[in-house]
């Protein structure tokens, strides 16, 4: 493959113009350089095509959905076939009893679960129920975690540039009551002494814990995750796992499988979704209760339904992806291809000279821009920003997409993408070091 950028186009020109004056909130690019803002226009396999024709190799892939790639077939055709049976239709379809199934099968806390429309939304009612079920309104969450944009899981996020002392809580937006602040508390990722205190000292007050096994791309310190799953356990406070980054890409099992560690509660999302709006809550029986219709005479009923939560599209969009990754050697040759990516990653940093490590697992990493030793979010603040945002940008130079943080291997990513892919990050941070 060569890259050879197109100048932008005046159409793709117009529509950026279109897009700063109607849509300034919500609207993503690859780069806050404005000389490499693109309007996408189609997106197939592994590409990514913008409105001026130019292809790239695509690894931010919608922030991790297209675990299959873009546009797969048997996705495609799951979708089509559906769209001819109607898209919505608030009651159960038979598609949404089928994945549920499929889903109580593969994920090791799932006895119940309740659809959604988002990650967001799957966390926010994950809190929602443990509440109802604990019957107490405090939550804890880990520092540098990101749970989505709900009131609660904007506290202490990895836009939290000036940490407070533990276990306070920074709301990372305007907006969100001082009163949802107070009911947040943080704790550090892989810090188990610390966090084992906090939970002990607010025992009584805490509805749950919720936490990224995987946080960002920081892994898990050995015992981390048992000894946390074993202080909530033996205290009585679910522990919930936000797995939608993590669900079914790990492992089939997710992270619950991959670490070895059942939680309570869990949320998933992106894999599974497709690219379509879709979000999963899932998790023993005892807490999932609490969301059947059974108990609104009790005046005690958690509620977390939506209009279009398990519509019929998404869900036979996640069989067809479930389908495909039951298939044999599935994991094992999108891991193989990641781990090949992260090596030449790494590599190619240590050659170039640059301060900088990589974290994460086969099919989800990043660079962090620092020789400091990463373990959680505060440590992570000594990554450069700024050198990061440079080799995003010498990255596009080279028909290559990514994330403002991660590098997201699909199945579409063919051997000859990962080797181009591994000449231009050679290329990029040669550059960057002379530079």
């Amino acid at each position: 493959m060569t890259f050879k950028k197109n100048a932008r186009t005046k159409r793709e020109a117009d529509l950026l113009e279109t897009c700063g004056r109607v849509l300034p909130v919500g609207v993503r690019n690859a780069s806050y350089n404005p000389d490499y803002m693109m309007v996408i226009e189609k997106a197939q396999g592994a590409r990514i095509t913008d409105c001026s024709g130019n292809e790239y190799i695509d690894y931010l892939l919608g922030s991790g959905p297209m675990f299959l790639g873009h546009a797969h077939p048997a996705v495609v055709q799951a979708a089509e076939e559906q769209l001819r049976n109607g898209t919505s239709y608030l009651m159960t379809s038979e598609a949404a009893i089928e994945l549920a199934d499929e889903i109580v099968k593969a994920v090791p806390c799932a006895d119940n679960v309740s659809y959604h429309n988002s990650g967001s939304e799957a966390t926010f009612f994950a809190m929602r129920v443990a509440r109802a079920f604990r019957k107490r309104d405090k939550v804890l969450k880990f520092e540098g975690a990101y749970h989505g944009m709900g009131d609660s899981a904007l506290m202490s996020t990895q836009w939290t540039q000036k940490p407070l002392e533990f276990p306070s809580a920074h709301a990372d937006s305007s907006g969100i009551p001082a009163s949802v602040r107070d009911e947040t508390l943080i704790a550090p990722f892989n810090n188990l002494e610390v966090t084992t205190s906090i939970i002990e000292q607010h025992a009584e007050e805490l509805a749950c814990v919720i936490v990224e096994p995987l946080n960002r791309t920081i892994p898990p310190a050995p015992g981390f995750l048992e000894g946390l799953r074993e202080v909530t356990a033996q205290l009585g406070i679910p522990l919930i796992f936000d797995e939608v980054v993590t669900g079914f890409r790990l492992a089939f099992g997710g992270a619950q499988e991959y670490y070895g560690v059942t939680p309570d509660l869990c949320a998933l999302g992106k894999t599974i979704s497709g690219g379509h709006p879709f979000g999963v809550l899932c998790g023993k029986e005892e807490i999932m209760e609490m969301a059947s219709p059974m108990r609104i005479l009790k005046g005690d009923w958690a509620r977390l339904s939506g209009t279009f939560s398990g519509n019929p599209v998404s869900c036979r969009a996640a069989l067809a992806i479930i389908n495909e990754l039951k298939k044999p050697g599935f994991y094992e040759t999108v891991e193989k291809r990641g781990l090949k990516l992260r090596t030449g990653l790494e590599n190619a940093l240590s050659n170039a000279g640059l301060s900088a490590q990589v974290l994460g697992e086969r099919t989800v990493f990043q660079p962090w821009f620092t020789d400091a030793s990463i373990v959680d979010h505060r440590s992570s603040l000594a990554a450069s920003a700024g050198t990061n945002l440079k080799f995003i940008d010498k990255l596009l130079d080279r028909g290559i997409v990514k994330g403002h943080e991660k590098f997201f291997v699909s199945a579409a990513h063919t051997d000859e993408d990962i080797d181009y892919t591994i000449e231009a990050i050679e290329s990029a941070t040669m550059e960057m070091a002379e530079g």
